[in-house]
């Protein structure tokens, strides 16, 4: 049998040598970088009706990226030449 979610719960995480915590509440979770306020935030309703891939889409273009580098660049676009 299990138990009902009533209260929110922490677990710390270890991902690639950076430690993030995990809370889980009856709403859904969040994960956030340890010493961050602000982390990745999806509702159980979401994650069930499907807006889960949106949501995450969301975030991931909110979020700051550094500018890629032409090694990151896909092959198909040519070849590059650095000025």
């Amino acid at each position: 049998m299990t138990t009902k979610l009533h209260q929110p719960f922490k677990r710390e995480l270890d991902l690639n040598g950076e430690k993030y915590t995990l809370t889980v509440s009856p709403v859904g979770f969040k994960l956030v970088q340890k010493g961050k306020r602000k982390g990745i935030e999806l509702t159980w309703a979401a994650i069930t009706g499907g807006d889960a891939a949106l949501a995450t889409a969301l975030n991931a273009s909110l979020a700051p990226n550094p500018r890629p580098s032409l090694e990151m660049m896909p092959r198909s676009l040519g070849n590059f030449t650095k000025h």
